[in-house]
């Protein structure tokens, strides 16, 4: 696969959009997107750029206008006012229709609104909060990209230097319809690929320095405890790092250090048949030097002798030295059984063109390494700004492990979806630094479960271990639940993760996203939407004493709210706290949802599709779809997929429908199976039901559970005549104003 079989490269505009001077241009790609550009010669960009993919939009409606000198483009959306010369605050405007604001929706060249925050390239040792970089949302309905200096890109998705002396800018005017902003963004910039259904399992990693006999039996505690991996991470020690000081440091490495991995082929191919992907750490910054098993034919590649033992340094503008390095260095170890790279990079330099960023060529270069050698398309890497979004994951850096630390990420993880960044991936329990704290750790995996990608990490230190066995009775309970969880998760998370792909939404969003014109959902900074029902509330400040429980500040939208794990509802449109003990968090499925997840208590290792899938129902009126594949991109060569659609109708009446799967079944666990959870009804069997079922209630957790003895491929139906809410909806007696 290449670039072009995952995105829409198409740079050129409809020249029905395009309004022309003779040293401007302005390209009316939206009613609510215009792309403005100012050269003095007049030679305007035409590639496609790191950030920009596609311009060639159906032609938008506007109205084109002259009078007194100044030029007036007007859209159902927006009126723009140019005076045609040099861009300035007094000769450009833009007005957002719609009286978003008595006079603040209006922007002037130059200006900046009060931007709802994007993301930043990392958390390196930070400590609680700190600024974010902008994004596409703002409060004023307005936000402006600069694309004036990024890389170009070639028709093959090859990035370049991009010599231009001119403005190009990117001006989004979509008020408060934050969704339809970022529906458009990857529409312009290129969608956000689906993420393999393994990254969405347990990722173990740790910053140590294992031999190969002791990760193995590392591997097989975990197994021996019920924990299921579907990520095996080996950090910067599985290289040589003691090497002559004349190199300069150990942490660039490609050769494996034989003395802790004597045989690493074999390991590879053991992690693999207990189900785990492999990812290697790599800090590139120092190139390939002479003591590298792949340093001679790194040299043929580059056109050098290789008895001269010359380095070569890493550098980002020669497409040259990526290359060799691909084909001679990275592949090998692929050959051997890597799966993709975990890329550590966030030094200066790197790069014989200023022009040319090293992190973002690094994750564009590597990734477009991946699809075209038939590999898993994914690294693991920092954000490198605009247009990362199309490289996931991200690693977020080394975090402090704190309770400040955890309490920020909420809030920073949903927020980079106002630039379409879906993707964080977390050092879960917190990197280094803080202190040891068991409940911190337990409450940090909660989160990490929930925010999708759950990758446990820390430093080499005996105060930092993750291994859940290491901690006290109850967090070690707790935390292994959660792990399982995460693995259970996967059928409902991969499927949401799909269908946001294709439809050009984010998986993980602020509140604000989904109920844009009620303000306290901009208050509701820790918590966040999660797919197309749940509202995730992280605990995060330690546990009273005397109660044995956590606070936690919730606003919940409109609407009926069902708790994932106690089965109270709740009514939506207010404020309240939530009290939780260790063992929970607040997740609240909205009237309608409908999560299947996989029934196994003790899920394996890898995320296979599940042999008896258990459908959880949330009373209301919904339909999902259950999105199942054999693991390639959905645009590449033999993709194959089977869906099966999950309908709930309720009112006075319950029905739900399990239609029979469509597409390819032969993907299928033979026999699978379902079982039905209604949660948050009372202990009511079903009138009629498309075949036997035998049924158990939970009457702490208000569900009933209906086990199914039909095959999955004949589809099931239940219905109720009646039935009935236990206790009501929830009236917390911890509502705030």
């Amino acid at each position: 696969m290449k670039a072009q079989d995952v995105w829409e490269i198409r740079p050129e505009a409809n020249d029905a959009s395009v309004i022309r001077g003779d040293n401007y241009r302005i390209t009316v790609l939206t009613s609510r997107l215009v792309r403005l550009e100012y050269e003095e010669c007049g030679q305007f960009q035409e590639t496609a750029t790191q950030l920009v993919l596609c311009r060639a939009f159906p032609a938008a409606e506007f109205r084109l206008s002259r009078e007194n000198g100044v030029l007036t483009v007007e859209t159902e959306a927006l009126t723009l006012r140019y005076d045609e010369k040099p861009f300035s605050a007094n000769g450009l405007s833009i007005s957002l229709r719609g009286g978003l604001s008595m006079y603040r929706s209006q922007w002037h060249y130059g200006e900046k609104g009060r931007n709802l925050g994007g993301t930043v390239r990392t958390l390196d040792g930070v400590d609680g909060e700190t600024h974010l970089e902008d994004g596409l949302n703002a409060f004023e309905g307005y936000a402006v990209l600069d694309d004036s200096r990024s890389m170009g890109m070639d028709a093959e998705g090859r990035l370049f230097p991009r010599t231009y002396a001119g403005t190009d800018l990117y001006f989004f005017g979509y008020g408060r319809d934050y969704k339809g902003c970022i529906r458009d963004f990857l529409r312009l910039s290129g969608r956000v690929p689906v993420v393999p259904r393994f990254a969405l399992g347990n990722f173990w990693s740790r910053f140590y320095p294992y031999t190969q006999d002791e990760y193995k039996q590392l591997m097989e505690t975990f197994r021996e405890h019920g924990i299921p991996l579907s990520v095996s991470v080996l950090d910067m020690n599985w290289h040589v790092t003691k090497i002559d000081p004349a190199f300069g440091s150990g942490w660039t490495g490609y050769t494996w250090d034989r003395e802790k991995f004597p045989e690493p082929e074999k390991l590879l191919a053991w992690l693999h048949a207990q189900g785990l992907r492999v990812t290697l750490n790599e800090h590139p910054a120092d190139g390939i030097r002479p003591f590298e098993d792949s340093y001679a034919e790194m040299a043929k590649k580059l056109g050098e002798d290789p008895d001269a033992g010359k380095s070569f340094p890493f550098d980002a503008a020669s497409e040259t030295y990526l290359q060799a390095l691909s084909e001679a260095v990275l592949m090998p170890l692929e050959e051997q059984g890597v799966d993709f790279w975990w890329i550590d990079w966030q030094q200066r330099g790197g790069t014989s063109d200023i022009r040319m960023d090293p992190l973002f060529v690094l994750n564009h270069s590597r990734f477009l390494h991946a699809l075209e050698s038939g590999r898993s398309p994914l690294i693991l890497s920092r954000y490198a700004g605009p247009g990362s979004h199309r490289y996931p994951l991200g690693f977020s850096g080394d975090t402090c492990a704190t309770w400040a630390s955890l309490d920020f990420q909420p809030f920073f993880t949903a927020s980079a979806a106002n630039i379409a960044y879906g993707f964080w991936s977390h050092d879960i329990g917190g990197h280094m630094h803080g202190t040891t704290d068991p409940e911190l750790m337990a409450r940090w995996v909660q989160f990490g479960v929930f925010s999708p990608v759950m990758r446990l990490h820390s430093s080499n230190n005996i105060f930092m271990e993750k291994e859940p066995w290491k901690l006290p009775p109850r967090e070690e309970k707790t935390v292994t639940s959660f792990l399982r969880l995460s693995h259970r998760l996967v059928p409902w998370l991969y499927s949401q993760n799909v269908l946001s792909s294709e439809k050009g939404e984010m998986l993980l969003r602020p509140m604000y996203f989904d109920d844009p014109e009620d303000r306290a959902a901009y208050g509701a900074k820790n918590q966040y939407r999660l797919g197309d029902c749940m509202t995730v509330c992280p605990v995060t400040e330690p546990m009273d004493g005397e109660s044995q429980t956590a606070k936690t500040k919730v606003w919940l939208p409109e609407g009926i709210w069902t708790d994932f794990f106690t089965g109270l509802r709740y009514r939506g449109g207010r404020l309240m706290h939530m009290y939780r003990a260790l063992e929970e968090i607040p997740v609240l499925v909205k009237a309608g949802g409908i999560v299947p997840i996989d029934a196994s208590e003790c899920p394996e290792n890898g995320c296979p599709l599940p042999e008896t899938v258990l459908v959880r129902f949330f009373p209301g009126d919904g339909e999902t779809v259950l999105i199942e594949d054999n693991g390639l991109l959905p645009t590449a060569p033999g993709y194959r997929r089977v869906t099966t659609r999950i309908r709930m109708h309720a009112d006075s009446e319950l029905s739900i429908e399990i239609l029979p799967p469509e597409g390819d079944i032969s993907l299928l666990p033979a026999g699978r199976r379902y079982i039905v959870e209604v949660c948050g009804i009372g202990n009511i069997a079903p009138d009629t039901c498309s075949c036997a079922v035998t049924s158990a209630y939970d009457g702490k957790r208000r569900s009933l559970t209906l086990t199914c003895d039909a095959c999955a491929s004949q589809g099931l139906s239940l219905q109720w005549a009646k039935y009935e809410v236990p206790g009501g909806i929830r009236r917390t007696a911890y509502a705030t104003s």
